[in-house]
């Protein structure tokens, strides 16, 4: 298992319910997300930028 640090960029959302699901479905992609914090928003552009802390399983060698 790694961790690793990523940014991504959230389209803002109607409410906070939904910009929470929506940051945590962007998440899952890069791994599980163990923290994660908005630290900027552009309201003109309507994007929230994330930072987060992830980790990542793995894969097992294959033995011979």
């Amino acid at each position: 298992m790694t961790t690793h640090f990523i940014t991504a960029e959230i389209d803002l959302q109607e409410s906070p319910k939904q910009l929470h699901q929506a940051i945590e479905t962007q998440l899952q992609k890069q791994g599980e997300p163990l923290r994660w914090a908005v630290t900027s928003v552009d309201t003109q552009e309507q994007k929230a930028q994330v930072e987060a802390i992830v980790t990542k399983t793995n894969p097992q060698p294959s033995t011979p």
